[in-house]
């Protein structure tokens, strides 16, 4: 099925030797060019049946660095490629003629560049995951021309745009028209101040005429909808209609026809779409795979990456984690909280389903006083504005509730999903334990929304900061801080009197893809590990720094905005007197199966590496297929949905530790990556530097290091926590 050169037909069996080589593969396709672990490697041209070509560099059976992709309608990529994708400096020209010069990111344009559309029109300027965002210029073919900010694809914030007869508009814009506050001035002079909206109710200003005879005193602000911007079309652009990627991850010709299994302690080879074979996996001799499929160790510890005495102790562990089961425990009927949870339910409906005016996102300070609140009785027979309900009677708090409503609104939150999610047929889940603040979490039944109790001290906390919340969630769209979307109260009346507060954030892990691995992680040392066997570790066990066994690695844009963003949410909360925080990240394998396993920290932990068998999870609920999951990431229509913390494509590094030393918070890197999808966010962001917790500090820091406890001033916390998540996210090289 393939074809080597003569006198290179003894290489063919020798291991990483790199030769030149002609491939005729079974499915049509062509390949000639460099060759090695038979892979391409270096040099090379494919060939596809289809049509498409690949003329450039390879690097392990992935195009790697420069080179040139056609396609058969005759469209071209030409640049640079990282592990298939485009990715990097680069060109693409449509076969219609669309040219755009700039940065990718995995397949999208993503950074500084120009496009040339095949209508005539041409944007320069900032592009994020395929789409104009940031500040940019458009110029369309009969003159008129934006410059100013965008946002997924659309004229979004402050911006000018000047039409072809010199009239000009100046201010914000939201979905392409002006919204907001703006100006119109005409080449004449006169011009219109004022509030714009395509709405005319909400449309309001004064105009101001040039004084001149052509000065038209009947203008009405709506011709600028109407007539002005009828021509301003931004131009939708040419689709790809297969990725590179995707034609790199599927090549059958290959599978099975190369994939051997090699002798003499050799590592065993790898697909050309970057999957393993199934024979075995060997690590330099030190490990081999038995036939049911179980990693035995090796007399030879770790092998080449060995790296001391205390690593003699941990041995290559294999975890074979069933796909992650639901969390938590369904509230039924006789639950001790199914009450309590019928009590929420009926006030969030209340909260969120009655009529409230359309509110703008300048808030009055009045809407963040901490004297903001609704108090509403619920009687069991029910009230004019309540209904008859089965539970006993209760009183219900809002806080704030235009400044949450308004965040729902900030953070897309449709208001009848909303209630579905928590209000809907399907009851909360309990989790089975409370955390260590004493709290209890509930989950919604599809997993968007976390509810956790809370003290009265972390509400005070919470609305202190609000408008400071508010203000930087709504200036920072990518920050990390959790997400809040309601906070409330319910007094339950009678002799008890007791009182439950409890807000109602983001769940981070709500995906489509099940959680392998989940750290908690602060950049503190002192009781950082979790105290539980190994026999009970499982998927949904959150793990702590001390347990951590991976470096993450993101693409260079990716790690760049983290940095920003990290920095920027530190010093908010930093700014607020918050510690005690910490950054939750949870792994999603791409290809868990091939996962075998980890070498165990040298801890009581056990914190190992997983490997997953089948695609249903315990209790029936479907997980997605291999392919599917690929499909995600190759789909561009689907990339939206990546963002900064969320279904982020990466790579992590397998990490050991020397020793049991505490202070060793990183471990020393093997060689060893994987493909993951990486969620991570900062939570735990209610606990200010009280008296409790420098009383902490006092008392813990003569008993151990300062520097290793948890309780440290905001300043100290925000730099210690900083400089530990820059080490253990490092950029992809």
């Amino acid at each position: 099925m393939s074809v080597a050169h003569a006198d290179d037909d003894e290489q063919t069996g020798t291991g990483g030797e790199v030769y030149h080589a002609e491939k005729n593969f079974s499915n049509g396709d062509f390949y000639t060019g460099q060759w090695a672990d038979n892979l391409p490697h270096g040099q090379g041209k494919y060939l596809w049946t289809d049509g498409c070509m690949y003329v450039g560099e390879w690097y392990k059976g992935k195009t790697m660095g420069k080179g040139k992709f056609s396609w058969p309608s005759g469209a071209t990529y030409e640049g640079e490629f990282r592990s298939g994708y485009m990715d990097g400096k680069g060109t693409y020209t449509g076969s219609a003629g669309d040219t755009y010069r700039g940065s990718w990111v995995m397949n999208l344009k993503h950074g500084q560049g120009t496009k040339s559309f095949c209508n005539g029109d041409y944007y320069e300027g900032e592009w994020r995951r395929g789409l104009q965002e940031g500040h940019g210029r458009y110029q369309w073919k009969n003159g008129n021309h934006y410059i100013g900010q965008w946002k997924n694809g659309m004229i979004n914030g402050n911006g000018t745009m000047i039409w072809g007869n010199g009239n000009r508009y100046d201010g914000f814009w939201e979905d392409g028209l002006p919204k907001g506050n703006g100006t119109f001035r005409w080449v004449d002079g006169g011009f219109y101040v004022g509030v714009w909206s395509k709405d005319p109710k909400e449309q309001n200003g004064t105009y101001y005429p040039s004084g001149s005879p052509a000065g038209n005193l009947d203008w009405d602000p709506q011709q600028v909808f109407l007539v002005d911007l009828k021509d301003c079309k931004i131009c939708p652009g040419e689709k790809v209609s297969i990725l590179p990627s995707q034609k790199m991850t599927n090549w059958p010709a290959l599978e099975g026809e190369y994939n051997q299994k090699q002798t003499g302690g050799k590592p065993r080879r790898m697909s050309v779409d970057g999957r393993l074979s199934n024979y075995s996996l060997e690590n330099d001799g030190s490990n081999s795979v038995c036939g049911d499929g179980d990693l035995r160790d090796g007399n030879e510890g770790f092998g080449s990456n060995h790296l001391g005495d205390s690593d003699t102790r941990a041995s290559r562990l294999i975890l074979k984690i069933q796909p992650p089961k639901r969390q938590g425990e369904t509230i039924s009927k006789g639950h001790k909280n199914y009450d309590l949870m019928l009590n929420l339910q009926l006030g969030i409906r209340h909260s969120v389903g009655r009529p409230a005016p359309a509110t703008s996102l300048d808030l009055k300070a009045s809407a963040f006083d901490p004297r903001e609140k609704v108090w509403t009785k619920f009687p069991s027979e029910g009230s004019k504005h309540t209904p008859p309900h089965q539970s006993c009677e209760f009183k219900w708090k809002d806080y704030c509730p235009v400044v949450f409503r308004t965040l729902r609104k900030l953070f897309n939150v449709d208001a009848a999903d909303y209630m579905i999610s928590i209000c809907g047929n399907d009851a909360l889940r309990e989790l089975s334990s409370p955390g260590k603040s004493g709290s209890f979490f509930y989950l919604t039944n599809d997993d968007k929304y976390m509810i956790k109790t809370m003290k009265k001290a972390e509400v005070k906390v919470l609305i202190r900061m609000l408008p400071a919340y508010y203000n930087h969630v709504r200036a920072f769209e990518n920050t990390l801080v959790t997400k809040f979307y309601g906070l409330h109260c319910v007094k339950l009346t009678g002799t008890a009197q007791k009182k439950v507060r409890f807000v109602i954030m983001g769940n981070l892990f709500c995906s489509e893809y099940a959680i392998h691995r989940r750290f908690d992680l602060k950049g503190s040392s002192h009781g950082r590990t979790t105290a539980k066997p190994e026999s009970e570790i499982d998927a949904t066990m959150t793990l702590k720094d001390l347990d951590l066994n991976f470096i993450f690695r993101l693409q260079k844009v990716w790690f760049q905005e983290f940095c920003r963003q990290v920095d920027r949410d530190c010093d908010f909360l930093e700014q607020e007197r918050i510690m005690d925080y910490s950054l939750l990240v949870g792994l999603h394998f791409r290809d868990a199966s091939s996962y075998r396993g980890s070498h165990t920290p040298p801890r009581t932990s056990g914190a190992r590496t997983p490997k997953v068998n089948g695609e249903v999870d315990n209790d029936g609920a479907p997980r997605l297929s291999r392919a599917d999951r690929d499909q995600l990431l190759f789909d561009p229509t689907r990339w939206a949905s990546i963002k900064l913390g969320i279904n982020m494509p990466a790579r992590v590094e397998h990490t050991v530790r020397k020793s049991d030393c505490e202070t060793q918070l990183i471990g020393e890197p093997t060689g060893e990556f994987f493909d993951v999808v990486l969620f991570f966010g900062i939570i735990d962001i209610l606990q200010d530097y009280d008296i409790s917790k420098k009383l902490e500090h006092a008392y813990k820091s003569m008993q151990y290091d300062p520097t290793s406890i948890s309780a440290v001033d905001p300043k100290q916390y925000s730099k210690r926590f900083r400089d530990f998540i820059f080490r253990a996210f490092v950029e992809e090289t």
